[in-house]
């Protein structure tokens, strides 16, 4: 999947840093570059927490938000129900293997927190609950860059799940292996169940419409011009 794998081993103190800069800047090259960046990222949650301890579940910049309350879609989204197949794919593996790809991350945290407009702390104590390399600074603190209210310059971006697993999921491979009722559904089509002929039995309708994954963000905070999911 193109990633290290080894979020867990710096959690716990196995590996430092320091040591893996070492050894990216030794072997060189754009990639080892990236890699280094991504350290330098989890560094500096760790730097903005130490100043900031109440970062853990207060929001670092308010957007005055006024959170929905809904544990019927709380739980959906819990339990990878949805009928956005991307989302619940990344939620099916983070609930079986404790891990999930950053993007896959990023899409189920702006999914609950921006699409579904629910506290980005009940995410947030969701992934701690269940991720290997559950990170107080680093979880918290990417849960309130995606919700917009951390360090993020751009507060109201609100990732499309569609267009997303269009491009990242071409092929459905992803969410072919964690959404198996959903595997005969061939190629881009398996990221649209409900445009099928045949519905696949058993699976979810979409928690809200396709269409209008930015509207309970633009009302709770009061955007008045529209914006658009991407």
């Amino acid at each position: 999947d193109g990633t290290s794998h080894l979020p867990p081993y710096l959690h716990f103190g196995c590996l430092s840093a320091n040591e893996l800069a070492h050894l990216a800047e030794r072997r060189g090259g754009p990639g080892a570059e990236a890699f280094v960046r991504q350290l330098v990222w989890r560094d500096f949650h760790h730097q903005v927490l130490a100043a900031r301890p109440a970062a853990a579940h207060a929001d670092y910049r308010t957007r005055h938000d006024s959170w929905r309350t809904d544990e019927a879609e709380l739980a959906a989204w819990q339990q990878g129900r949805t009928g956005f197949p991307v989302i619940d794919a990344g939620m099916r593996q983070l609930a079986e293997t404790g891990w999930m790809h950053n993007r896959a991350r990023l899409l189920t945290a702006s999914f609950l927190a921006k699409s579904l407009y629910l506290d980005w702390r009940l995410g947030a104590r969701h992934f701690l609950a269940h991720l290997v390399d559950g990170d107080l600074a680093n979880n918290q603190l990417n849960w309130q860059w995606v919700a917009g209210t951390g360090t993020d310059t751009r507060p109201n971006r609100v990732l499309n799940p569609l267009a997303q697993a269009d491009r990242h999921d071409p092929d459905g491979e992803y969410v072919r292996r964690w959404v198996p009722e959903l595997a005969e559904l061939p190629g881009r089509e398996i990221h649209r169940p409900w445009r099928a002929r045949r519905r696949p039995a058993g699976y979810p309708d979409p928690l809200i419409a396709p269409d209008a994954l930015a509207q309970r963000l633009r009302e709770g905070r009061g955007i008045v011009k529209e914006g658009k999911a991407r």
